[in-house]
């Protein structure tokens, strides 16, 4: 079961009155949806979006009979044709969440996690072509270590690119396993020791490059603050440093511009409880800001 992470923060700073409306453009199992509509009624409603289809269908089978919820299953970068084909205004709040599901690395099969023996896939939107495989496979040797450099801050990207190379010309490199291994090999042993594990950060890079992540969140929070009311309120959890620096950076901007009240001058964390309970939530990040 995913745990939404810093709910009571998030509904604290959407702060959902009567019928008024909200976006989740990050569904999954509606965690903070359920909680906001426990606030908005009798009339408000919440349009969720989920990109992945299986997920998605998970959601209308547990949420059936939720008058007021209204699922989608498509990108959160179509924020805006989304809400103008459902006819979904006003709306005063939206929240995202832009970490990976509890259920993506423990049940999709799709080789998100190191620790179990999967193919390559990575991919939220099986639809999509681009794979882990695809990337893995085909992508040159620089273009591998700038994106191992660039999304993972990986400190041995070139070794690892290389030997990535190496490896593949011998045999193709299905699984997380065989991916996983020859990170190990690749790096020095001192690396290998340390508490984080060492294919952590190219897992990571390849993940961001397969869903094209950060650009994606990017456009859907500009997206996002551009439908909001006057009054309306956004809040993003992210979970590392490269996506909290994104939310950030857009607040800041349209803070200068006029357009945003920014509400948390520093990011919330999780509390100690909080991560005694879910310990993945430990690196979570949450920023909000109202529109003005």
């Amino acid at each position: 079961m995913h745990i939404p992470v810093l709910k009571d923060e998030v509904i604290r700073f959407l702060n959902p009155q009567a019928n008024e409306n909200f976006i989740d453009a990050t569904f999954c199992q509606g965690g903070y949806a359920t909680a906001i509509l426990m606030k908005n009624g009798p009339e408000g409603r919440v349009l969720g979006i989920e990109v992945d289809p299986v997920l998605y269908e998970k959601a209308l089978n547990e949420k059936k009979g939720i008058s007021r919820l209204l699922l989608i299953n498509s990108s959160y970068t179509k924020l805006e044709d989304i809400v103008k084909r459902t006819n979904f205004y006003p709306v005063h709040g939206i929240v995202f969440d832009l970490g990976v599901s509890s259920w993506h690395f423990q049940e999709s099969g799709r080789g998100f996690s190191f620790q179990k023996s999967e193919k390559l896939d990575m991919r939220y939107d099986p639809r999509q072509e681009l794979s882990a495989f695809e990337i893995v496979n085909r992508w040159s040797a620089d273009e591998l270590e700038e994106i191992l450099k660039r999304w993972g801050e990986e400190r041995f990207s070139r070794r690892i690119s290389r030997m990535i190379v190496e490896e593949r010309k011998k045999q193709p490199i299905e699984t997380t396993c065989q991916l996983s291994e020859i990170i190990s090999k690749a790096v020095p042993a001192w690396y290998r020791r340390k508490r984080i594990h060492c294919a952590t950060r190219t897992f990571q890079a390849l993940r961001i490059a397969v869903n094209n992540e950060l650009e994606n969140a990017s456009e859907g929070i500009k997206a996002g603050i551009k439908l909001l009311v006057a009054g309306g309120r956004i809040v993003v959890v992210s979970f590392h440093s490269l996506e909290d620096r994104i939310a950030k950076y857009i607040f800041k901007e349209k803070a200068a511009e006029g357009i945003l009240k920014i509400l948390t001058k520093k990011p919330v964390c999780p509390s100690e409880s909080e991560i005694q309970k879910n310990p993945s939530s430990r690196s979570a990040k949450l920023r909000a800001a109202v529109k003005l």
